[in-house]
């Protein structure tokens, strides 16, 4: 099956004589084309989820698949290249360099890879002209507002076509306004482009942009009414 799945996974940290518990078996499946958020409180569990999708943290139990591949399977170099190759990355700030340009920050996704070719200069052109940003190409990011950062950390993660796309709240620096057309051009780029996305939040309003709505509290995830997820 294309896309993420997690298959009855926990995570567990020993604190002295303690075991806690940060995910308690938790199962999600999120396929190409589909938008989910997860939402709960700080301390629930998000991070975990979201690194372990990520193939950032190694899960205690269970199976986390990505298109097929069962991430246990895989040694660190290979979890390396997964990542780089399928798995992208919007993290709360942008997290841009600041002595590159704006097309230079996808660039130098491509030149982690090898060398760089005029495809590739096409394709880091065509996804800033999706975002908006054709005409900031040369900006440094001290140059663009919150805004255009994080859309330019969005064509970044597409960068590399990677089939899923993990976004670690994404709109916590913006105001509303832009929170939402951050939001809503994640969901209709990712649609387009048939790509299986995560989205971890807080703000419940950013809810309507996403098909599948989960919550998670003390590491238990529960799909929630399907009413809530609005297409």
């Amino acid at each position: 099956m294309k896309g993420i799945q997690f298959e009855n996974v926990s995570k567990y940290y020993q604190e002295g004589e303690r075991k806690f518990t940060a995910l308690n078996q938790v199962s999600i499946s999120v396929k190409p084309g589909e938008f989910a958020a997860v939402i709960g409180p700080s301390g629930s569990g998000k991070s975990t989820f979201l690194s372990i999708a990520g193939a950032l943290l190694q899960p205690s139990e269970g199976n986390v698949i990505i298109n097929g591949t069962n991430l246990s399977d895989l040694k660190p170099r290979e979890l390396s290249k997964l990542r780089l190759d399928q798995i992208g990355f919007v993290l709360q700030t942008s997290n841009l360099v600041p002595y590159l340009t704006v097309f230079d920050q996808l660039l130098v996704v491509k030149k982690m890879k090898g060398s760089i070719t005029k495809e590739d200069k096409h394709f880091a052109k065509d996804l800033l002209d999706e975002v908006d940003l054709a005409d900031k190409l040369t900006k440094y990011p001290d140059q663009l507002s919150g805004g255009e950062r994080q859309r330019t950390a969005i064509a970044r993660a597409l960068m590399n076509n990677p089939n899923i796309i993990l976004a670690d709240e994404p709109t916590a620096s913006l105001d509303t306004q832009r929170a939402f057309e951050i939001v809503e051009l994640m969901a209709s780029g990712l649609k387009a482009r048939n790509k299986a996305a995560i989205m971890v939040t807080h703000d419940e309003r950013l809810l309507k942009y996403c098909d599948k709505v989960y919550q998670i509290i003390d590491g238990n995830l529960t799909l929630l009414d399907e009413q809530i997820a609005i297409r």
